[in-house]
């Protein structure tokens, strides 16, 4: 279970930076930035963990407490998937944290003395020093409360598509290439939400243009 040692390991405002959505194979990227202006209360922190561990009711239930919290600041990141065509994955899942950041600090008026993030290569151009933390989300309660934030919004936002367009299951596999999604592919074609230059996306538009 992830704690606050990381955090406390610093004197002043820490932020935690996690992303979700660099596999799918639509959607946007979104990452979110946490920081927490005292450390969680334990109820608050018996909630928190990597998001990929939680159920979705306790996923739910994390994200609703870390959004009634008053020690908080909550900042959300994305970018688009013309970014994702424009920069890769990596580069727009990099955009994506730094506008969270950039977010968190317009909203606690001051800047991070350091940002955790999860993963092993640190972005590049981020408004204050980083600190990679490689399965974060296992150990730092603000890693952790990012990668909620991120995960719900984006499923949230991939079900509001879905709405849209529901023959590829989007509110169930949040863009992933299931089965019921590549299914929706074959009898329906992309759609301006798809990806383009990840593998199954290319090879479709490839196919398309050699039976044109």
């Amino acid at each position: 279970m992830p704690d606050y040692s990381l955090e406390s390991a610093f004197s002043g405002l820490v932020a935690g930076v996690d992303e979700v959505g660099r596999g799918p194979l639509a959607g946007p990227v979104v990452a979110a930035a946490v920081a927490f202006t005292s450390p969680p209360d334990a109820a608050l922190a018996s909630l928190l963990d990597d998001s990929k561990k939680l159920t979705a009711l306790r996923r739910e239930k994390a994200f609703s407490a870390l959004y009634e919290a008053r020690n908080v600041y909550i900042a959300p990141g994305a970018a688009s998937v013309a970014e994702i065509e424009r920069l890769n994955i990596s580069g727009a899942a990099h955009l994506a944290m730094r506008r969270a950041l950039d977010r968190l600090i317009s909203l606690a008026g001051k800047i991070p003395v350091v940002a955790l993030i999860d993963g092993k290569y640190a972005p590049k151009s981020m408004p204050c020093p980083v600190q990679m933390v490689i399965k974060g989300d296992g150990l730092s309660l603000s890693i952790a409360a990012a990668s909620i934030i991120a995960k719900i919004l984006r499923d949230r936002l991939m079900a509001r598509l879905s709405t849209r367009y529901p023959a590829y299951g989007w509110a169930r596999n949040a863009g992933y290439g299931t089965a019921l999604h590549k299914e929706g592919l074959r009898g329906w074609g992309i759609t301006p939400h798809h990806r383009s230059s990840f593998a199954p996306i290319r090879h479709l538009l490839s196919f398309e243009a050699a039976s044109s």
